[in-house]
């Protein structure tokens, strides 16, 4: 999976492109497990990582405020096509994360703890 240089497409219609394809022209096959795949390839390729394993951060920043204080300014700092591209990865796998949790809470109250049951 890759949205880098191939040609005369800009970076946001070949990743936009790449969007339809997994997930449909309207997200209609986007789910709460295929967006999370789907983050980890994104990860992988923009990262430049060629497997799943362990990924070591240098990282300065202590708290989370100042670990999202940090990646709003690099945001800032990207070309626009680079910065839509992220905040809106961010969001989309924010949003699904939100729609995983909601269904498990859900579920958890019809069904009690299942580790209660047995």
């Amino acid at each position: 999976m890759s949205w880098k240089e191939d040609g005369s497409a800009s970076k946001l219609e070949r990743f936009r492109a790449l969007v339809q394809k997994q997930f449909g022209q309207n997200l209609e096959k986007a789910t709460p497990a295929n967006v999370r795949e789907f983050m980890l390839l994104c990860q992988q390729s923009l990262l430049g990582a060629t497997s799943p394993e362990r990924l070591e951060l240098n990282e300065s920043k202590t708290t989370y405020e100042e670990i999202l204080k940090d990646f709003f300014v690099r945001v800032l700092e990207r070309p626009t096509e680079e910065a839509l591209i992220t905040l809106w990865l961010m969001a989309f796998e924010l949003s699904f994360y939100q729609i995983e949790q909601h269904t498990s809470e859900r579920l958890q109250a019809l069904f009690g703890d299942v580790e209660e049951s047995f």
